[in-house]
């Protein structure tokens, strides 16, 4: 029976570090991988670099969301990701939002910036759809200062970023912190909606004040039209965190399910569109975490603090449904917000594509291979030479 991958983030944190032996036992990653396939041979994860600071010479900081589609019909994947371009929650109208165009070799890669500066103030989630039905996808962003902004495709010279149209909706504009944002056709007409909550301020120390909105907008058939963007407002709690749609109930339509920092629990808004049952479909589940340590230095933290772990879960093929917990890295700095999982290199299983923030010159896109050798490899195989320093797991200390 295959095995089904999930990949985990607990607490952050992605390294590539050679230096980081010093600790007892060695860093999660250094440590030789014991995890077999179906076939007999052993796992690991060998790490590619696809957009940060030392290959594109952009100086990215705060990676965040990222999506994959093939934006200009090529046959290849590509990559959009948002970056919020700070260190400090500073308020400064920064951002950088990305496209890695890919090629037949998943380890070439054309990036260009789409948006920077003010229109991608703090960007901090990205959606891709064909939203005026033209057949090329097209993206929104969700920016913590404080907008949604829309990018029509062109369909030509897409890699020109200066010919996608773009427009910051009116009814968006100035509203403090647009934090994640999704498209979906929630009322079954052929055209899509997006779904946005806005946690009211970048800085997470301000976001529980008062209760903010976690909305639907409907776009206009002309969805560069500023004006014609209306919204709906489906609740307004304290922080709210998530909006994703999702057809919770089997019913063929999508509902939205969200959430409340603040209030520390989860909603789910039922689309009434058609049938009321109540049905689960089991899913993979994708966690995030943040390290607690430095965004800057190394060699501060301490191995039992929250650190950044990789982690992927085999399905153990149990009536209980349990799974078996594989760890990959552990490392000082880094913050994983998103995973994909994408067959990047064509072989046949499954890898993840990522994006990493909160470690300063580390932040940025990389996808995981999946490796399987007859051989016993380290668990993790970084792409840099030096990187922020590995620690052994919790539980070994």
């Amino acid at each position: 029976m295959p095995m089904r991958l999930i990949l985990v983030v607990t607490s952050l944190l992605l390294v590539s570090g050679l230096q980081a032996q010093s600790l007892r036992g060695g860093g999660v990653g250094d440590l030789p991988t014991i995890v077999r396939a179906a076939d007999n041979r052993f796992i690991s994860w060998r790490e590619h670099l696809v957009d940060d600071q030392a290959t594109s010479g952009v100086e990215l900081r705060g990676s965040d969301g990222l999506e994959m589609a093939d934006l200009d019909n090529d046959g290849y994947m590509d990559i959009v990701s948002v970056h919020e371009s700070d260190d400090v929650y500073d308020g400064a109208p920064e951002g950088h939002i990305r496209i890695a165009f890919g090629t037949a070799d998943p380890d070439r890669w054309i990036n260009v910036t789409l948006a920077e500066g003010p229109e991608a103030g703090a960007a901090e989630d990205v959606a891709i759809g064909d939203v005026n039905g033209d057949g090329f996808p097209d993206i929104i962003a969700a920016c913590e200062l404080s907008h949604l902004i829309y990018f029509q495709n062109p369909g030509r010279n897409i890699r020109a970023a200066g010919n996608w149209e773009r427009v910051r909706p009116t009814s968006t504009l100035n509203r403090g912190s647009f934090i994640r944002v999704f498209l979906a056709d929630l009322d079954g007409d052929g055209r899509l909606e997006a779904i946005s909550p806005n946690k009211g301020a970048q800085d997470p120390t301000k976001a529980r004040q008062e209760p903010r909105e976690i909305s639907v907008f409907r776009i206009p058939a002309n969805p560069l039209d500023a004006e014609g963007w209306t919204e709906h407002v489906l609740t307004r709690v304290p922080w709210p965190i998530n909006a994703e749609p999702v057809d919770l109930d089997g019913d063929g339509d999508m509902d939205i399910v969200a959430g409340s920092v603040a209030q520390t629990r989860m909603m789910w808004f039922e689309n009434r569109s058609t049938a009321e049952t109540f049905d689960f479909v089991q899913h993979d589940i994708m966690t995030g975490g943040y390290s607690l340590g430095s965004r800057l230095e190394d060699y501060v933290a301490k191995p039992a603090n929250a650190l950044g772990r990789l982690a992927w879960w085999e399905n153990a093929g149990n009536a209980d449904g349990s799974f078996i917990r594989h760890d990959i890295s552990r490392r000082e700095r880094g913050m994983f917000d998103m995973f994909m999982a994408q067959d990047m290199d064509n072989d046949g299983d499954i890898d993840f594509v990522g994006t990493r923030g909160n470690s300063g010159a580390y932040d940025g896109v990389f996808w995981l291979e999946q490796v399987r050798a007859e051989y016993q490899d380290t668990r993790f195989i970084r792409a840099r030479a030096s990187e922020s320093p590995e620690f052994p797991a919790p539980e070994d200390l």
